[in-house]
């Protein structure tokens, strides 16, 4: 059986799922990370529960099932934990020239996005720019991950576009991004800036 750190590096690859309507069960990587991703065609459960119990909710040939209400608060009863949001998830190469904003790295950020970050990622680190920040740190899988927040007084301008970008820079590796559907501002920053959609996830983090 691969592991979710695996399935992750083929899709980083170009490799997904294949679009067969089923379901792949997997183990959580960690205690922290427990949840649903979709694929085209093609759902990942990982959570250390029983199969059999996991496949009596997904019994029937319903594609969407995994990332509906009724699974999730199915899991969310199960695990004593609660779903934190559906997310596009979406997914970029690292970038070798320069680009993107022009950012410092920074240390002690008491910014509401960075505690945040603290709660989904390791070994989090932080930049920032007269317009905002960008947060990289290990997530789901151990994966690397990236967040952008822009002063409210900068938004609208690009700005980003521009921290998306210089994530890419900063990236040595694949890099992955969860952006809210409804945050279609961001969404529009993260595909400007080359980051191509691969699917949704929902996360169930530890209270």
């Amino acid at each position: 059986m691969e592991t979710l750190a695996e399935l992750l590096d083929g899709v980083a690859r170009g490799r997904l799922p294949e679009a067969d309507g089923g379901v792949t069960l997997l183990p959580q990587p960690s205690d922290r990370d427990l949840g649903v991703m979709a694929f085209t065609g093609h759902s990942v459960v990982f959570a250390d529960l029983d199969p059999l119990w996991v496949r009596g909710y997904l019994q029937e040939a319903d594609v969407a099932a995994p990332m509906n209400p009724p699974f999730l608060r199915a899991l969310e009863r199960k695990t004593g934990r609660r779903v934190d949001g559906i997310d596009v998830l979406a997914l970029a190469q690292p970038l070798d020239e320069d680009a993107g904003a022009d950012v410092v790295e920074i240390t002690g950020q008491a910014h509401p996005r960075v505690a945040r970050s603290h709660r989904y990622r390791d070994d989090v680190r932080v930049w920032g720019c007269a317009s905002g920040i960008l947060v990289l740190g290990r997530g789901v899988a151990g994966r690397l991950e990236v967040a952008v927040e822009v002063a409210p007084e900068r938004r609208g301008r690009g700005v980003g576009r521009s921290l998306a970008l210089a994530a890419r820079r900063l990236a040595k590796e694949p890099l992955w991004a969860q952006v809210a559907p409804g945050n279609a501002a961001s969404l529009r920053a993260f595909l400007a800036a080359g980051y191509t959609p691969v699917g949704s996830e929902a996360l169930l983090p530890p209270e």
